[in-house]
């Protein structure tokens, strides 16, 4: 069994839903307390083990790239000021581990970004992380997605549970629990499903691991609604042919590509901060009592 060395993350997405404000900034640069959005992610692909990250990006997503990389001059001049700890946080963010750049060139969708990365991921298992979902837990996600497959050894999505008449907007799977604590086998997978039309209420979110042969399905994969190539129905297609499991992880999951999730990520987060949550926390209270004296 091949270990989980490399993850890819697609970052090429417009952002239209946080316009004005990703007009020039890209929206995974938007911040959560004091690290952009796409730090948090890449961070819980370090605690899990990964070794490279490779960046699915296109036109004006520079950003990103920068905030990983090394500034000399900015480093001389925290020096010069004797900044000692910024410093230090800015260039262990610079060192966190080895990033690879590709580019996809038209907005063909998600499947069609995974598939741009199969040349620097080649034949090896790998996890997919979405850039604007965000997971908080005291064991990251993705490691726990890596322990479940080398019980399984087959490709694995993460799932949560919605409110059935919130199906439609995410794509759902069906499936049979398994011997393995919260491990469903995938049976079929919808892809926003019109009400009354699915069972289940179990959600793929941005997280995945899978074997490498997802890349023959993506090139097979016909363009569906807006000339996107959908990765469900790839993932579908790699189920068939080797099986798949469903995995309900442990954790509270963010959607920070919408303006609501994206607020309550913030919350959540600031009050888990080691210096800020103390004082957040009478900030909100103090908010909640002036409320409730209205």
């Amino acid at each position: 069994m091949k270990a989980i060395r490399k993850a890819v993350i697609p970052v090429a997405g417009l952002g239209t839903r946080f316009l004005p404000a990703t007009k020039a900034i890209p929206k995974e640069m938007l911040t959560i307390v004091d690290r952009p959005t796409i730090q948090y992610i890449v961070e819980e692909a370090v605690a899990s083990g990964i070794e490279e990250i490779i960046l699915v990006t296109s036109a004006g997503k520079s950003a990103i790239e920068n905030h990983f990389d090394y500034d000399f001059q900015l480093d001389t001049v925290l020096k010069d000021r004797n900044k000692i700890q910024m410093r230090e946080e800015l260039n262990n963010i610079s060192n966190l581990i080895d990033i690879i750049s590709v580019r996809q060139k038209e907005p063909l969708g998600l499947g069609h970004a995974i598939w741009m990365a199969r040349n620097v991921v080649g034949d090896e298992p790998f996890m997919v992380l979405l850039g604007d979902d965000l997971v908080m837990s005291k064991v990251p996600c993705c490691k726990q997605m890596i322990q479940l497959y080398e019980e399984v050894g087959e490709s694995i999505v993460a799932v949560q549970q919605v409110p059935m008449e919130q199906t439609h907007q995410y794509g759902i799977v069906e499936g049979l629990p398994t011997e393995y604590e919260r491990t469903y086998k995938v049976d079929r997978m919808v892809e926003k499903p019109a009400p009354g039309t699915c069972n289940s209420n179990m959600a793929i979110i941005g997280r995945y691991l899978l074997m490498p042969e997802i890349f023959e399905f993506l090139e097979k994969t016909t363009p569906g609604h807006g000339g996107e190539i959908q990765l469900t129905d790839a993932l579908l297609a790699l189920s068939n042919k080797r099986g798949m499991y469903a995995y309900e992880f442990n954790g509270k999951r963010y959607d920070a590509g919408d303006k609501l999730g994206y607020l309550k990520a913030i919350v959540d987060f600031a009050l888990s901060h080691n210096a800020l949550g103390k004082p957040f926390r009478e900030y909100l209270l103090s908010v909640c009592n002036n409320i409730a004296k209205q």
